[in-house]
């Protein structure tokens, strides 16, 4: 990492020609008023448009640019992923390349970081977005925030800035980027909110469906999957398992009560349900058990901790340790018959 430079920009671009220009000179007077170094990461994600051609040429007059093409449409995660590994500064920005985040706002990101935090969140607290848009995001966010603790009011914003130990300790795929400060704060990272002001889009069309929405339930469960059961798996699928389990044992304790007693049970729809109760209730233990076998086999120890400093230590702490005090009051009376 070039330790000289400060701050590294990474912005997912996907149709978005006619705001690129404008995003780079809004970003070099934020940081020149800023006082600070940086660097742009452009990761063209596919677009079918002429943005590959608008940032080759950015790059191609400012050093300070970098473009990564992707092949076709692979999604904001992917994108992100490629920038950070590519990022040298020791803060990292995300943001759209639609204008709706504003670079002004970088001082305020910076005064959190040097407060202590280690992630900043944006919250578009006023949004200029149709309701379609504005409500699922609501549900969603509001979901998240009660299932991960996490008191953030709007995980979806991508304006965001990272501590550098951050990108390099978590890792981003599929749609979790969504969450990297609920997969941030499970490793012992703070994180805060700050209020950003979004601006109605200016140029092309938003790329938000009904598809994102459902998407992001799925990646939620991944996330809690990783976050608080990673390495206890069986405490996942065994507790679900575990009221499976005890529901169709009752029923069929129930059922074996009825037939001692001469009824007939075998057309009755609660042995169905005891039997398949309790089936589901093995599976899922096995599944844990399972789960458990691949954590002990495929876990690596900084997967499940997060070191935030430490102090050296000499390697024999006896060489380092004073000699005691006998040892110390004798070698002093030597000195002093030798003299």
């Amino acid at each position: 990492m070039d330790t000289s430079l400060e701050l590294s920009f990474v912005i997912p671009v996907f149709d978005e020609q006619d705001s690129l220009d404008q995003l780079f000179r809004e970003l070099c007077e934020a940081c020149e008023r800023a006082d600070r170094t940086f660097e742009v990461i452009f990761v063209n994600d596919g677009s079918r448009d002429d943005s590959g051609a608008r940032l080759d040429a950015l790059a191609a007059r400012d050093a300070r640019v970098r473009v990564v093409h992707f092949r076709r449409n692979f999604g904001k995660s992917p994108a992100l992923a490629a920038g950070f590994e590519r990022a040298k500064g020791a803060v990292i920005f995300t943001l759209d390349a639609d204008l709706q985040d504003d670079p002004k706002m970088i001082p305020t990101f910076l005064a959190e970081l040097d407060n202590g935090a280690d992630l900043v969140s944006g919250w578009k607290e006023r949004r200029h977005d149709p309701l379609g848009k504005t409500l699922p995001s609501k549900v969603f966010n509001g979901v998240v925030r009660r299932l991960s603790g996490l008191e953030l009011h709007d995980f979806n914003c991508g304006f965001k800035a990272y501590r550098r130990e951050i990108a390099d300790e978590v890792t981003v795929y599929g749609g979790l980027h969504r969450f990297m400060p609920v997969l941030a704060a499970a490793r012992g990272f703070k994180v805060v909110e700050v209020v950003v002001e979004h601006r109605a889009r200016q140029h092309g069309v938003s790329k938000f469906g009904a598809r994102r929405f459902f998407d992001g339930v799925l990646d939620l469960m991944t996330v809690m999957l990783v976050t608080r059961f990673r390495t206890r798996p069986l405490h996942f699928f065994g507790v679900p398992g575990f009221a499976m389990g005890t529901v169709g044992f009752l029923v069929l304790a129930y059922l074996a009560v009825l037939w001692t007693l001469g009824e007939p049970i075998g057309t009755r729809p609660l042995l169905t349900l005891g039997v398949l109760l309790s089936l589901g209730a093995i599976q899922m233990v096995l599944l844990g058990l399972l789960g458990e076998l691949l954590v002990r086999t495929t876990i690596q120890s900084r997967e499940i901790f997060s070191i935030h400093r430490e102090s050296d230590v000499p390697k024999d702490p006896r060489a380092a340790a004073p000699p005691p005090p006998a040892a110390q009051s004798q070698s002093q009376s030597q000195s002093h018959e030798v003299s």
